[in-house]
């Protein structure tokens, strides 16, 4: 329990009506929640790694913004006192009687020697220090799906800088136990943090432009919040989105995933980052509806959900440019060819700009590499999905407050991988299905980025996939290095209508050079810096929703012995002892060989 945290005694002293022995304290970060055994609030800890991830956004946001506001502040003296200097110009008999701020603090005019003012900037004059320079506000941050309020109270809690946390939920259970933990985490989250009863589309819709962040982490698909969250959102603020329906981003349901985002989603091995793709397309297209555009900071896919952090502006003029982001994805359905199509373009001419359909189509009917079909998805956002300056200073203040993130290892791994990604380049190739395509050994990964590196192109690792391999090079050159590779691996012979057959049947036009290439290591994997992670412990995945019963079918969720141990509460048997597993023997032998 925290310094500052109230014991059960003093919370029964002040009238409240629940007893801290009755409930199971969870400690993250440094926020405490109060949990009841049963299921009555959503609680996952596999959120660890997305809450500690959004702290160290959100403490970079608030550095930025304020390098940003001070920097604008020095283009405004430098406007004005540019203004000054060409009133001079014109007129030689100007004089400046006072020079920005008198003795008692306040901004005051420049005389002319005609008797007539110039203000020395575009701020009111002869206002006290500070008043009328548009001061920085300390941000606001909105969790509009708050549950437990864990979240929430990390953010007051571990977040510098920060003057209120609003917590919204729709579910009464859910802000009664967020009431009580913020009184459980004392003054400091009493002072910051406040829980509402309230429809988040309805309470963004009614509070526009006032929050400088707001996150939405709902349980399953977002689409129906996006469109009031880009009006809460502040021009310049941040919208952080996470999306849990995976099956549906990634092609298992197509249909459903163009009515909730307005994209079809292909499945590829690239279909994670797709998804991503996917989600800031439609995050887009919810913000033009508003004269509003989205800026991209990071982009990541872990575990079992996406997460967007895009920062939104308010610009007719710029929001224009957005048919230039989004591509269409044509997916060859022989091999692992897939090309790009950009919905519109531009022309220039006489210093005027012109905004025009893309030219298509991008591709022929056919695969000029195996003949087959394509299929076609999207639109995508195809313009970069992270800002490689954000990244670093993220990875930066990650490694400088280690101790203060519980999930340190699993984000600073998955923000190294970020870091060292082509950040132009959409989609990536998987090594493996170019080998299953041709039927043949697959060459390491060294090798083959060595051959990319050595024909002149860029290439690199995916925090998607620790497989796959993003690249420039265009897709007739990446069959090229294989046909040499299997030229010098030869393979069996396959039916002729086979795609891998079709492709190994054309000689390679570039000569692949295998030689080791001194980039084709990056410089984690140089330093043997761990990029991929498995799960610190079994059952790591998303758990039951709020209110539901639990049964033994979500064993494959919880694990028989955490099933049991709520069972045995449920039926009123306090003891410690450990439970057996139910799970046949068979059954129970198998998993443990497999653990081994």
């Amino acid at each position: 329990m925290g310094a500052d945290s109230k014991t059960g005694e003093e919370e029964k002293q002040n009238g409240n009506s629940f007893d801290v022995n009755d409930y199971t304290i969870i400690k993250e970060g440094d926020a405490e929640i109060l949990m009841h055994a049963k299921n009555e609030v959503f609680y996952n800890k596999t959120q660890v790694n997305n809450r500690d991830m959004s702290i160290a956004v959100l403490r970079t946001f608030i550095s930025q913004r304020k390098q940003e506001h001070e920097a604008m502040l020095a283009r405004r003296r430098t406007k004005a006192a540019n203004k000054v200097l060409d009133a001079k110009a014109e007129n030689p008999g100007y004089s400046v009687q006072h020079n920005g701020e008198s003795n008692d603090g306040s901004e005051v005019t420049e005389d002319t020697s005609n008797g007539e003012s110039c203000s020395i900037s575009e701020e009111r004059t002869k206002n006290p220090r500070g008043k009328g320079r548009e001061e920085l506000k300390p941000p606001r941050v909105l969790e509009a799906l708050s549950a437990s309020g864990l979240r929430a109270l990390r953010y007051a809690r571990e977040v510098e800088g920060i003057s209120q946390v609003v917590a919204l939920d729709n579910d009464k259970a859910s802000v009664e136990a967020c009431r009580r933990n913020i009184k459980f985490n004392g003054s400091v989250a009493c002072s910051k943090v406040e829980s509402h009863l309230a429809d988040a589309r309805v309470y963004m819709l009614t509070h526009p432009n006032e929050f400088d962040v707001v996150d939405l982490d709902p349980y399953g698909a977002p689409s129906v919040f996006l469109d009031s969250a880009v009006q809460s959102v502040a021009d310049g603020g941040m919208l952080m989105c996470t999306a849990t329906d995976m099956a549906v981003l990634c092609g298992g349901n197509g249909e459903v995933c163009y009515s909730k985002y307005g994209s079809y989603p292909l499945r590829g091995k690239y279909c994670h980052e797709m998804a991503l793709r996917i989600l800031l397309a439609s995050i887009e297209s919810h913000a033009n509806r508003y004269k509003r555009y989205i800026v991209p900071v990071l982009s990541v896919q872990m575990d079992f959900y996406v997460r967007v952090f895009v920062r939104i502006f308010t610009s007719a003029s710029d929001m224009k440019n957005t048919p230039l982001k989004l591509s269409y994805v044509y997916q060859c359905t022989g091999c692992d060819s897939f090309h790009l199509q950009t919905v519109g373009r531009t022309v220039s001419k006489n210093n005027s700009v012109r905004y025009l359909p893309g030219f298509g189509p991008a591709v022929a009917q056919e695969c000029s590499d195996c003949g087959k079909k394509f299929n076609m998805g999207g639109p995508i956002w195809s313009a970069p999905i992270h800002d490689q300056e954000w990244v670093a200073a993220i990875l930066a203040d990650v490694k400088s407050m280690k101790e203060r993130y519980p999930a340190y290892e699993r984000i600073s791994a998955v923000l190294t991988t970020v870091s060292e990604e082509l950040p132009d380049i959409p989609l990536f190739l998987s090594l493996h299905n170019l080998c299953a395509t041709l039927k043949c050994t697959s060459p390491s990964a060294v090798i083959f980025r060595s051959a990319v590196i050595n024909a002149g192109y860029r290439i690199s690792g995916t925090h998607v996939n620790p497989l796959g391999l993003k690249t420039d090079a265009p897709m007739d050159v990446i069959w090229d290095i294989m046909r040499c590779w299997v030229k010098n691996h030869p393979v069996k012979a396959q039916p002729s209508e086979q795609a891998g057959s079709v492709i190994l049947a054309k000689e390679p036009v570039l000569q692949a050079n295998f030689s080791r290439a001194v980039a084709s290591l990056s410089k984690a994997q140089a330093k043997k810096v761990a990029r991929f992670l498995p799960n610190p412990e079994r059952h790591w995945g998303p758990k039951l929703r709020a209110g539901r019963t639990i049964t033994s079918k979500h064993v494959s969720l919880l694990g028989p012995r955490a099933l049991n141990a709520i069972n045995n509460d449920e039926n009123g048997d306090g003891s410690n002892h450990e439970d057996v597993e139910e799970v046949p023997a068979a059954k129970r032998k198998k998993t443990e060989e497999s653990d081994s």
